[in-house]
């Protein structure tokens, strides 16, 4: 599914990424850990291609093709999705006009014919409903006026409706509450199965409580240190990271 060889990044002449390889399979949960200044969410925006990043060294590839000389909205069409830490507020752009326009895009990416209103509007309300998310909220502009757990159930809606085949999840548990966290949870795990995979960024193991990962990855200084399954996230749990923070990249 997702291959990153040898990746080497810098931003603004620092280096953040330091040989950073890392393999997530078909269908598999994964999930990074790390201390601060680590480089956990440099590498998510990397993947998905922000350009203000310089990549010295390394190869990208999703579903065995290299997506180092695409765009964000290429990678997107070949079902890359990135749940952001501090989803953007997008004044004056209805959130309904929004997600029937990226909708429609990915099945235009995809060969399919563009859904008739009807079967759009079924489709967000009937998954907004599972999210807790209310009538009102989807006929505001994209996320403007909306706590943070609103915020991140409106990007696991996108999620849901997007189908992507590979989802980064940065930070997602950041200033949720425990029944923000479940709701987003659950949308996630509803989600998983053969064919679709997850990179799941997070300080804490809370998160993982709710989302189990099939393998775990201790990030540090720029790249994955240690590897292990659900067991070493309660180890870091239990130990913290004083071992791996020394020297962490950014």
């Amino acid at each position: 599914m997702l291959e990153i060889d040898n990746l080497h990044v810098s931003v603004a002449g620092r280096k953040i990424l330091d040989g950073l390889t890392l393999k997530v399979e078909d269908g598999q949960v994964a999930a990074i850990m790390g201390p601060n200044g680590s480089g956990k969410s440099t590498l998510s925006y990397v993947v998905a291609g922000r350009a203000d990043y310089e990549v010295q060294d390394g190869t990208i590839r999703l579903d065995g093709v290299d997506i180092m000389e695409k765009s964000p909205a290429e990678r997107a069409a070949m079902g890359l999705f990135l749940v952001f830490q501090y989803p953007l507020e997008i004044p004056g752009v209805a959130t309904m006009t929004f997600l029937k326009a990226a909708m429609n895009a990915q099945r235009k990416a995809r060969g399919a014919a563009e859904l008739p209103t009807i079967e759009f509007m079924k489709q967000v309300r009937a998954t907004a409903a599972k999210l807790n998310i209310s009538q009102d909220m989807l006929k505001r502009p994209v996320n403007v006026g909306f706590s943070g757990g609103e915020k991140k159930r409106m990007e696991i809606l996108q999620m849901a409706l997007l189908e992507p085949r590979f989802s980064i999840l940065d930070e997602m548990d950041s200033g949720l509450d425990i029944d923000a966290l479940k709701t987003c949870a659950e949308g996630v795990n509803a989600l998983r199965g053969e064919g679709r995979s997850f990179l799941v960024i997070t300080h804490y193991q809370r998160l993982l409580n709710f989302i189990t990962a099939d393998v775990v990855h201790v990030m540090s200084r720029g790249r994955i240190v240690k590897s292990g399954g659900p067991e070493l996230a309660l180890a870091l749990e239990a130990s913290g990271y004083a071992e791996y923070a020394e020297g962490a990249a950014a």
